[in-house]
C-alpha cells in the first residue's frame, strides 16, 4: 500500500488535475460572494500582501542569499506570487461570515500550497512520482549477474559480431541494487540500473559502462536514460550501455561537492571505488575501461567531469549535461570557508579543469547545455574550450530550449548518447 503511494504519477495521469480544481474550486468559494467595495479592497490589500511577501522573498532567497545559484525562471515565479496572494487571501477570509468559509480558508492554505508545488514540480519534470519528490526509492531489487567468461579484449566491432537471439526482448531492464560503501564508507541511496535488451540474454556480450549521476536535489532514477536507451538498442540489434545510476549525495540530499569531506562523507571514493568495484563484480560488461564512461546532469555533470579527469584509468568519456562549473559554484565564498578553511589554492585545486594537465585525459568529454540556460550554457562553453585547450576530443551539444529541468536533461542524453554507440563498438564508426 505505501509502495502504490510512493509510485504515484505527480506528472501526469488524475493527480495534477484533481490537485488544480481542487484548488481553483478552493479559490473560487473565497471569492463567492455579493460583489462590494469592502469585498474588493480585501481582496486588492491580500492580493496586495502577496505580492511584497513575494517579491521579498525573491529577494531574500534569490538576490541575497542565492540559494538555488540561478533564476528560478518567470514560470516558477509567477507560482511563488499565486501562493502568496492564495495564503494572503485565505487569512483574510477567517472569521468572516458565514462560517464555512473559515473553513473553507483553513483547508485552502495547504490545498494552495500543494498546487504550487506541484506546478514548479512540472516545470522541473525531473520528480516524477511522489517517491521521487519525498526522494524515497522504491525498493525494486534487479537481478544481475557478471559474466562467465570473458575475454579481456573487448569486441570493438560488436556492432557487426553481435547476432541477437530470436528471444531477446524488445526492451531493457530497470531496476534498483544496493552498493554498499564499503571502501568509502559513504551511506548512499539504493542505485538505479538498467540492463539493454542485449544484457538479458542468455549469453550475454561483454558490453559497455556508463556510471551516470544525477542532480542536486534529485534521485538516481534510471528510466530517463534508461527510456533514451531503449531507443537507441532497438536501432542496434538490442545493444547499449549497461548503466548504473549511483548516488554521490546520500540522506538528505546535501551537495557532497563531489569530493571526500568531513562533513558529508566520501562521495568521491564512494563513486570511484565502490560503485566500480560492484559494477565490475556484478554485471556483465567489459574489464577495458576504455568502453567505461561517467555521466551526470547539473552537479552530477559536475561529478562526472571532476571524477573523470581524477580517474582517465576508469573512465574514457565524459558526458556532462547542463553540469556545474566547479564544486560549491553556486556559493564559493561560504565554500571556500566552510570546505576549504579560507585555503584559497585549495579550493583551486578542487576545480576540475585546474587539474587536468594537457593529453592527461586521452578519452572524449561531450558537454551539452541549453541557451536558455544562460548561466550554465556559458559554464559548458567554457568548459569546450578548456577540453580543447588540454587537448581533449571533446564536443559541446547546443540545444536551442530545454532551461535546467527535464528539457536540458533529456536533450543532453538524447544528444551525447548517440555519440558514444561508434565510440564504443555499438555502431558502425562514421
Amino acid at each position: 500500500m505505501f509502495d502504490a503511494l510512493l509510485s504515484i504519477d505527480v506528472l501526469g495521469g488524475p493527480v495534477p488535475i484533481l490537485v488544480f480544481a481542487a484548488a481553483a474550486a478552493l479559490l473560487l468559494a473565497l471569492l463567492a460572494r455579493r460583489p462590494s467595495l469592502a469585498l474588493l479592497r480585501r481582496v486588492g490589500l491580500a492580493g496586495a500582501i502577496g505580492l511584497l511577501g513575494a517579491v521579498i522573498t525573491w529577494l531574500v532567497c534569490i538576490r541575497w542569499l542565492n540559494l538555488f545559484g540561478e533564476s528560478l525562471g518567470a514560470g516558477n515565479y509567477l507560482w511563488v506570487a499565486a501562493v502568496f496572494c492564495g495564503v494572503a487571501l485565505c487569512v483574510a477570509s477567517i472569521g468572516r461570515a458565514p462560517r464555512w468559509r473559515t473553513a473553507v480558508a483553513i483547508v485552502a492554505v495547504p490545498a494552495f500550497v500543494l498546487a504550487a508545488a506541484l506546478g514548479i514540480n512540472l516545470n522541473y519534470g525531473l520528480d516524477r512520482t511522489v517517491g521521487n519528490v519525498l526522494a524515497i526509492t522504491i525498493p525494486n531489487p534487479i537481478k544481475t549477474k557478471p559474466l562467465a567468461h570473458q575475454s579481456t579484449a573487448y569486441d570493438v566491432a560488436l556492432w557487426k559480431d553481435w547476432k541477437a537471439p530470436a528471444d531477446m526482448p524488445l526492451k531493457g531492464k530497470t531496476g534498483t541494487a544496493h552498493i554498499p560503501g564499503t571502501i568509502s564508507g559513504f551511506h548512499a541511496r539504493e542505485a538505479g540500473v538498467y540492463l539493454p535488451p542485449a544484457a538479458l540474454v542468455a549469453h550475454p556480450p561483454a558490453l559497455p559502462l556508463v556510471v551516470m549521476m544525477m542532480g542536486q536535489p534529485g534521485n538516481p532514477d534510471p528510466e530517463p536514460i534508461a527510456s533514451v536507451l531503449n531507443v537507441l538498442a532497438a536501432q542496434h540489434h538490442g545493444l547499449a550501455p549497461v548503466v548504473v545510476v549511483a548516488d554521490q549525495l546520500g540522506a538528505g540530499m546535501p551537495d557532497t561537492l563531489c569530493l571526500d569531506t568531513a562533513r558529508y562523507g566520501n562521495a568521491a571514493t564512494y563513486i570511484t571505488r565502490d560503485v566500480t568495484d560492484w559494477a565490475d563484480r556484478h554485471l556483465p560488461i567489459t574489464h577495458d575501461h576504455r568502453f567505461w564512461s561517467i555521466a551526470g546532469y547539473s552537479n552530477g555533470g559536475l561529478c562526472g567531469l571532476s571524477f573523470g579527469i581524477d580517474h582517465p584509468e576508469l573512465f574514457s568519456n565524459v558526458l556532462d549535461i547542463s553540469g556545474e562549473e566547479f564544486p560549491g559554484a553556486e556559493h564559493p565564498a561560504a565554500t571556500l570557508n566552510e570546505f576549504f578553511h579560507g585555503d584559497k589554492a585549495a579550493y583551486d585545486r578542487a576545480k576540475p579543469f585546474n587539474r587536468l594537465a594537457p593529453g592527461a585525459f586521452p578519452g572524449s568529454m561531450i558537454f551539452t547545455a541549453c541557451r536558455d540556460d544562460p548561466a550554465y550554457h556559458h559554464v559548458a562553453q567554457a568548459e569546450l574550450r578548456a577540453a580543447q585547450r588540454a587537448g581533449v576530443a571533446s564536443t559541446l551539444i547546443d540545444l536551442p530550449t530545454g532551461g535546467h529541468g527535464m528539457g536540458a536533461l533529456m536533450g543532453g542524453l538524447n544528444g551525447g548518447l548517440p555519440l558514444l554507440f561508434a565510440t564504443l563498438g555499438l555502431q558502425k564508426p562514421g
